[in-house]
């Protein structure tokens, strides 16, 4: 499947962004990956495998700056990110939807279901699917961890890098990213998604502490909230039985 290309943004801002677009009836599954994940790993082509399997519809697309999408990663802000998934979800899906954010992707689907209860347009979610969520990431995991030299480096250069454990190029990590991640903080208040979320979280995760999920559902209501710890889980939760569960909590979310 080729990907389909819309353009977002304006004037100097404007990038193109590229989409996979898979027909289907609904409720339908929208993959938002994680930071510096593409829309073809293993996650996102296992769900768009068991849409196809089930005849739901899937979309999935790559945010600025990652994967076959335009733009420049440096250039990438949780605002940024924000507004192109909300162009993708407008432009290519129709009634209500599942949002299986991972990692970052989590935030953003957050945030999402934040602006589309302010439209007054909770009918289109059925549901939150968070895997491994990390919203807030750059105020709750990242600034309490700078060094120094980090903090130096931001200043002074606008940007500092750190090793990655999933690729030999080193993560990199803007001021602005960390100015605009305080703009669109969700743990501080209550979350309104207007619709069930379910939380999958490895125990064994090494960027996302499982404390920091479990922190997530204090600003969640209650009463539509379920989370499921994987003890030897990781941060990627890619293994086949990771998968199965996913899957298997998808099921249940239908």
């Amino acid at each position: 499947m080729n990907p389909q290309k819309i353009t977002v943004g304006k004037a100097n801002s404007q990038r193109e962004i590229a989409v996979r677009q898979r027909m289907g009836s609904n409720p339908g599954l929208v993959w938002l990956g994680g930071y510096r994940s593409d829309m073809i790993g293993t996650k996102a082509e296992a769900l768009d495998t068991y849409a196809t399997d089930k005849g739901l519809s899937c979309l999935r697309h790559d945010y600025s700056g990652h994967g076959e999408s335009g733009g420049k990663f440096i250039d990438g802000t949780i605002s940024r990110w924000l507004e192109e998934s909300l162009a993708v979800f407008e432009q290519f899906s129709k009634g209500p939807q599942i949002l299986v954010g991972s990692s970052m992707g989590a935030w953003v689907a957050l945030r999402m279901a934040q602006e589309l209860v302010a439209l007054g347009k909770t009918d289109r979610l059925q549901g939150l699917l968070l895997l491994a969520p990390a919203p807030d990431f750059t105020h709750e995991l990242m600034m309490p961890q700078l060094s120094d030299e980090m903090k130096a480096d931001l200043e002074t250069k606008g940007y500092m890098e750190e090793p990655s454990e999933y690729s030999d190029e080193p993560n990199i990590f803007t001021m602005a990213l960390f100015d605009d991640g305080e703009k669109n903080r969700v743990m501080t208040g209550p979350i309104n998604t207007g619709c069930p979320v379910h939380i999958l979280q490895g125990m064994q995760d090494p960027d996302v502490p499982y404390q920091h999920a479990m922190r997530l559902c204090e600003f969640l209501p209650s009463d539509n909230v379920t989370m499921t710890l994987v003890k030897d889980g990781d941060h990627r939760l890619s293994r086949e039985q990771d998968i199965s569960l996913i899957l298997k909590t998808l099921e249940r979310m239908i």
